[in-house]
């Protein structure tokens, strides 16, 4: 027989660093820009993202106690990697967003926006702590330290570079992430996971959720491990709820922007300083 059936991918979640089935059993077609079908993507429910925030939270220690410099290296590893699968990641983000030299370019750009990141991990603390004048014989120092478990909900049109600009700065500042994807273009972060999983970031510093934003912020929002969120790719209709049900929890939540923001410009240290708490140390002089 010259026909045959293609085997259909149903990808799956990437939580803890494994790739579990949501705990749902449910998924959903993915499609390209002219409505072909693509592959099929786990549709994640409340559970999973309990099991996501649980992993988060069990890494988190590991990850913000290693040191700055090591953090650094492991994030260039994986842009290493990323540089690697940079075929498939053209592939995905031409048949999600259209035009190939388009997507050449916001790859390319991907790849160096996470290897930009990577060089900031070491030089946060010097950039963003201080030595404090003190009226006093003391010294007084402000140094950054990671908030802890942060919801991510990845910007949607902008699958991969997006994806890249919002997830980056939160692990290379030492806190462990949640991403819920985006819905209609999971693809980029589906293959990312991939990334993550042969590279030396530890199990649990990322887990990517696939699904529907709507179905899935809400419970990020509101559960009580998660100490931060961003709403880069909440749906606007949810925003204020989300931000109510933060509150509830006293996160520190990382508004929308108004409009869909120019992923290709160059970041600065906002996003980097965004999931940071100063702590600042009183030490005697001479002791």
């Amino acid at each position: 027989m010259s026909d045959r059936l293609s085997v259909a991918k149903t990808y799956k979640l990437y939580i803890g660093g494994a790739f579990p089935r949501s705990e749902s059993g449910r998924s959903y077609p993915v499609r390209d820009n002219k409505n072909g079908f693509l592959a099929n993507a786990s549709l994640a429910s409340r559970k999973d993202v309990r099991d996501a925030v649980a992993a988060a939270r069990k890494a988190f220690p590991g990850w913000s106690g290693a040191t700055a410099y090591n953090r650094g290296q492991v994030l260039y590893r994986v842009a290493e990697l990323l540089e690697g699968r940079r075929e498939q990641f053209i592939a995905e983000v031409a048949a999600s967003e259209g035009g190939a030299k388009r997507a050449q370019s916001i790859v390319d750009a991907a790849v160096d926006r996470w290897v930009w990141y990577a060089g900031w991990a070491d030089k946060v603390a010097t950039v963003l702590g201080a030595a404090n004048p003190v009226a006093g014989p003391y010294f007084s120092f402000s140094v950054p330290e990671p908030t802890g478990v942060v919801g991510v909900l990845a910007p949607q049109s902008s699958a991969l570079l997006g994806l890249v600009s919002v997830l980056a700065p939160v692990i290379a500042t030492g806190n462990t992430a949640v991403v819920v994807t985006s819905q209609d273009r999971p693809l980029p972060a589906i293959t990312l996971s991939e990334v993550l999983a042969t590279s030396d970031v530890p199990g649990g510093v990322v887990n990517i959720l696939t699904g529907r934003t709507a179905e899935l912020a809400p419970w990020l929002a509101s559960h009580a491990d998660v100490n931060a969120l961003d709403l880069a790719g909440a749906p606007e209709a949810l925003r204020t709820d989300l931000e109510r049900a933060a509150a509830g929890t006293v996160k520190r939540v990382l508004r929308a922007p108004s409009g869909e923001p120019d992923w290709t410009r160059q970041p600065d240290v906002s996003r980097l300083r965004a999931f940071l708490e100063n702590k600042t140390v009183w030490h005697p002089m001479g002791v």
